[in-house]
């Protein structure tokens, strides 16, 4: 048996309680924060909440050595991820595998940036469209598709969700202000007027914590927030509905002029 389990956004207490009775009923129990990792708890506050010893596990034990699928060949094995268990790739990769070694699965779902973002934004969720990712740059690796599918989805008038890089290994997370300054660049190079600095953004920061961070403006001014700690995401909206709007400014501090558009 293999348990796909999401830890939900922020910390131990995201874990539903149906993932607490299935963690409780396991025999081994694996977790990976490479996708993604829980900023407002540790090791020690997941197993003392599901009273279980709980192993961490790197990419390569759970996509070449296989340690969660092998062992769930003759045991009840729980694999836990942050926010759903099945948004990562890799995860839809192991519940194939696991289909075609027989081994029964069960998926337990969590909350997700995918939900809490539109949610927290106070964005209607059915109007975004494509969401993208802004990676770290490196040596001849800048690529412009993040900027370009914004594009895309603007054109019908879809908001976007913009994931920012994560690397866990390298305790390396991607700020608002990081992903600002990467679209800002690379309109520098196009000149298509998507990104300006007056382009509308919104900045959000630990969403799922007890005190979440969202901030929405102009880019050359949001750009020089602070949004304190990881993780965070950007939204690019399309032209704004009333409450949208309303809401923004009530909640984000976006300037009131944006109502005064619609």
């Amino acid at each position: 048996m293999l348990y796909f389990i999401g830890l939900g956004l922020y910390d131990e207490k995201d874990v539903s309680l149906k993932g607490l009775e299935a963690l409780r009923n396991s025999d081994k129990i694996y977790v990976e924060f490479y996708t993604a990792r829980l900023f407002g708890t540790t090791i020690s506050s997941l197993e003392e909440i599901m009273d279980r010893k709980v192993e961490i596990l790197s990419r390569e034990q759970v996509e070449e050595e296989e340690i969660p699928l092998k062992n769930a060949e003759t045991n009840k094995v729980a694999f836990l991820s942050a926010g759903d268990p099945l948004i990562a790739t890799t995860h839809a990769d192991m519940m194939i595998e696991a289909k075609k070694r027989g081994i029964k699965t069960r998926v337990i779902h969590s909350s997700s940036i995918l939900s809490a973002a539109p949610g927290i934004s106070g964005l209607q969720a059915y109007k975004f469209g494509k969401v993208t990712t802004i990676p770290f740059p490196e040596k001849n690796f800048f690529p412009h598709s993040p900027y370009l599918l914004i594009k895309n989805n603007l054109e019908q008038n879809a908001h976007t969700l913009v994931l920012l890089d994560i690397r866990a290994h390298e305790d390396r997370y991607m700020t608002v202000n990081q992903g600002l300054d990467y679209l800002l660049k690379v309109e520098d190079t196009l000149n298509e007027g998507v990104i300006t600095k007056n382009t509308l953004a919104i900045g959000l920061a630990r969403a799922g914590s007890d005190e979440p961070v969202i901030r929405a403006d102009i880019i050359k001014k949001l750009i020089k927030e602070d949004f304190g700690g990881p993780l965070h995401s950007l939204i690019i909206p399309a032209p704004l509905h009333i409450v949208e709007a309303e809401y923004l400014v009530a909640v984000a501090g976006a300037p009131e002029d944006i109502i005064n558009r619609i």
